[in-house]
């Protein structure tokens, strides 16, 4: 899972918003600790931020071209080694 920090801060303003008046006299204190409860809770769900979830995509989008190269790779090798084969026989 992922989390976009802005969405956090999204998140915690909502939360502040539904306060009702009078206490919103505490509201900045109050936003503040949302944010804290909210990034720890969302921590210990093993998310991910936006930027190590891209970098993770970009690894693995390099690792599948590589693969499909190397198994075109072994496709013509298989191939080359049939007609050797065909032409021994």
């Amino acid at each position: 899972m992922m989390f976009d920090p802005k969405k956090l801060e999204e998140i915690a303003k909502q939360v502040s918003d539904a306060i009702p008046e009078g206490v919103k006299n505490v509201g900045g204190e109050v936003e503040r600790k949302v944010k804290q409860i909210l990034q720890a809770q969302l921590q210990k769900l093993n998310m991910v931020s936006r930027e190590e979830f891209d970098v993770q995509a970009n690894v693995l989008l390099r690792a599948r071209e590589k693969l499909t190269a190397l198994q075109k790779q072994v496709s013509e090798i298989e191939n080359q080694l049939e007609i050797k084969d065909k032409n021994k026989e």
